[in-house]
């Protein structure tokens, strides 16, 4: 109605498709199985690509190689069965200035259309890429159409299923018929015109109907640029808002770090300074970050991001020391046991020596213990680490998800560390940080050895601030990576292992499967190991480690690998993350076409970790493919895991980084975090503007939009 204010997105949200002419039962059911219920679903069903029908051509014109649009008329068909059991239909299509052939497999219902063409002698326009067969020119399942208005015009192609019986033109007349009803009021622009201005954007209205039905192809880039933006500019806000009103509402702690007057004053200083090496220039600026976060009353919420062997455990034990220095308790949370194991026993040879004054004790100071909580802890060391946490005898932690079992309370927990965060789910991080009785919430630092690029991160990790670790130590072993194939790759890898095991190291080999598969040919762990125990590494002990093993089998396994009762460990990725063994100098991994680009990087650094020159073999079988031998190409390349991980995501797509994270709908059905890095960083300032201290979004229709994430993205976007 004329005066009725401009549509927002919220009000096409609550319009049903069922209101579109064209929309039956039938139709509005298929559109369900898509998704698609409101005219807003509509919209943002956005074409995948458009066929550029204002260059026609006569059928002598057509150049072998290019598209084309030619105008003709349907002289003949024919329909046939293939070999391969595949129908085939071929028309003969003519122009006054010469013929063309046009074949159509497996769409027998192109023979009734076709012959309903020529029986009504109906010119067709045809679209498609020419080729020429033995001196012919003809096309492969080009777009045929009977001429009307859809010729000489931008067509849209709209992404297509397989089950719901929906054609790109009907998507295309819906969508013109919503934006033709809606031309009267217009649609609302939140976006402040500075704003827009400053970015080079153009208004909402006429992206929305340049994206659905362009002019002509320049005007597609101007309207994709602006809906990229607001899906991006929607999640930034989310994640800015929740971090400020974090900072805003959130009463913390403010760690007495460095002060003469801190009940364990110089502990962090001290322990720093006694390290037998230097930090590296990235562990300073990191530890200086956190130290920096941990002396303000505002809970810290941050992002440790580090390579493998980059040096995070020492920098979250100088975040835990901070909270035992000003009087408070720490705790690690690990995935699993072997980690947690890992991550104590290195902080217990870490703090040898360090002690904490103590006024219960008669000797004034005590050492700084670091407890370990698993599930394999036996039940007295339980009740006495229980005790110790309840009373604060007891300063630091190292555990699983048994730290948040019931039971388990803390007498002041100052500083949250969660190591490979992404491995634990929104309650878990959540029920850690609420142990404690206090009021004040703790500080939290989430730790990945996982790189994730710098836009990803922006978004995915966006309400936590990001500390990044892009140096490795000195004396870290450079790892000689090789891909080899076949039986004589096998044959060099076995011959590798042998080498290093008669030079006193150790070695991994690591299989996709635990089991032989019916369904997949791959090694699996148990059948490797007989083999190689039997066969090629005839001789050596061999020792196997998966999953499903008891956690006292896999610890006992682990523990004479370590010792080097075992000299090669057969395994599944449970050695991924947490096994450090530095006498382990060469990796094997047997069928890497089958893990991901992290995966690869995560194996591989668990060797090279002592002082000599380490292997990593990656063993394949025949051609593993275009998109695997890029992944394995760049591992030989390069050991940079935050290089690795632009791959990955050029490769793979924005769902590596995101993951379980942006589980259901993310908002991102145009934007691509891939190729639209320069609009995350954008989206991100702008978010940064439009959001104040406190948490609130300044323009009111911006904020009004976020309803559009929906509940579930709320949750994953909030950590708490």
């Amino acid at each position: 109605m004329p005066g009725d204010p401009p549509l927002t997105l919220l009000d096409l949200a609550d319009m049903g498709v069922d209101r579109l002419a064209g929309v039956g039962a039938v139709k509005l059911e298929s559109l369900r199985s898509v998704g698609i219920e409101s005219l807003l679903d509509l919209l943002t069903w956005y074409p995948r690509r458009y066929l550029d029908r204002t260059r026609q051509a006569s059928v002598a014109e057509l150049t072998s190689g290019e598209q084309g649009l030619v105008l003709c008329r349907v002289d003949g068909v024919t329909s046939r069965r293939t070999k391969q059991r595949r129908t085939m239909v071929t028309a003969e299509l003519s122009d006054p200035t010469g013929s063309l052939r046009a074949t159509f497999f497996n769409q027998p219902w192109r023979s009734r259309q076709l012959e309903q063409l020529r029986d009504d002698g109906v010119e067709v326009a045809v679209f498609g890429r020419v080729e020429l067969y033995r001196g012919r020119r003809q096309m492969t399942n080009p777009v045929v159409d009977p001429v009307g208005d859809r010729t000489g015009r931008i067509i849209p192609i709209y992404p297509q299923s397989e089950t719901a019986r929906l054609s790109t033109w009907e998507f295309a007349e819906w969508t013109a018929q919503v934006l033709r009803r809606a031309s009267s009021r217009g649609f609302a622009d939140p976006l402040p015109d500075e704003v827009r201005t400053r970015l080079g954007l153009v208004p909402r209205g006429v992206a929305l109907a340049d994206i659905h039905h362009p002019a002509d192809l320049h005007v597609v880039r101007a309207a994709r640029d602006r809906l990229v933006f607001d899906e991006l500019l929607r999640i930034q806000l989310v994640l800015v808002r929740h971090q400020r009103e974090l900072a805003h509402n959130s009463s913390g702690i403010a760690h007495r770090v460095g002060r003469e007057d801190a009940p364990v004053p110089g502990l962090v200083a001290g322990f720093l300074d006694g390290l037998p090496y230097d930090l590296t220039a990235a562990q300073r600026r990191v530890v200086d970050e956190i130290l920096t976060d941990l002396v303000a009353p505002v809970p810290m919420h941050r992002l440790l991001q580090g390579d493998v062997g980059a040096g995070k455990t020492v920098v979250a034990l100088a975040a835990m020391l901070a909270a035992v220095e000003g009087g408070h308790q720490a705790a690690l949370m690990a995935p699993t046991e072997v980690l947690a194991e890992q991550h104590a026993e290195g902080m217990r040879a870490l703090l040898a020596g360090a002690t904490r004054r103590d006024e219960t004790s008669l000797l004034g100071e005590q050492p700084v213990e670091v407890a370990l909580l698993t599930g394999r802890t036996p039940a007295a060391s339980r009740r006495r680490i229980l005790e110790g946490l309840r009373t604060g005898g007891i300063p630091l932690v190292v555990g699983t998800h048994a730290l948040i079992a019931d039971g388990v309370e803390f007498d002041s927990l100052g500083v949250v560390v969660v190591d490979e965060q992404h491995r634990f789910g929104v309650e878990q991080r959540a029920a850690l940080r609420v142990a404690s009785p206090d009021d004040a919430v703790p500080d939290v630092l989430v730790m990945t050895a996982t790189p994730i690029p710098r836009t990803a991160a922006m978004t995915v990790y966006g309400d936590l601030d990001l500390s990044v670790l892009d140096e490795l130590p000195p004396g870290r072993t450079p790892i000689a990576t090789s891909w080899v194939r076949g039986d004589q790759g096998a044959d060099e890898a076995w011959e590798a292992v042998r080498e290093e095991v008669a030079a006193g190291n150790r070695a991994y080999v690591v299989c996709p499967l635990v089991e032989d598969s019916p369904k997949l040919e791959a090694a699996s762990a148990e059948a490797t190991h007989e083999r190689l125990a039997t066969g090629p590494l005839a001789g050596l002990d061999v020792g196997l480690l998966h999953g499903r093993m008891a956690a006292d089998a896999k610890h006992e396994v682990v523990e004479s690998f370590r010792r080097g009762v075992v000299q090669v460990l057969v395994a599944t990725t449970v050695v991924e993350v947490g096994v450090d063994v530095p006498e382990a100098t060469v990796m094997v991994v047997l069928d890497a076409d089958r893990f991901g680009i992290a995966q690869l990087h995560q194996l591989r650094g668990r060797v090279g970790r002592g002082t000599a020159a380490s292997r990593c073999l990656l063993v394949t079988g025949g051609d593993p493919g275009p998109e695997a031998t890029s992944r394995l190409e760049a591992l030989v390349r390069t050991q940079d895991g935050f290089e690795l991980a632009e791959v990955d995501l050029d490769l793979r797509g924005e769902g590596t980084v995101m993951g379980d994270r942006q589980r259901g709908r993310s908002d991102l059905r145009l934007a691509s975090l891939r190729r639209d890095r320069d609009w995350v960083v954008r989206a991100r300032e702008v978010a940064g503007e439009l959001v104040d201290d406190r948490g609130h979004v300044a323009v009111g229709g911006l904020a009004e939009e976020l309803r559009l994430l929906d509940p579930d993205d709320e949750a994953f976007l909030t950590k708490s």
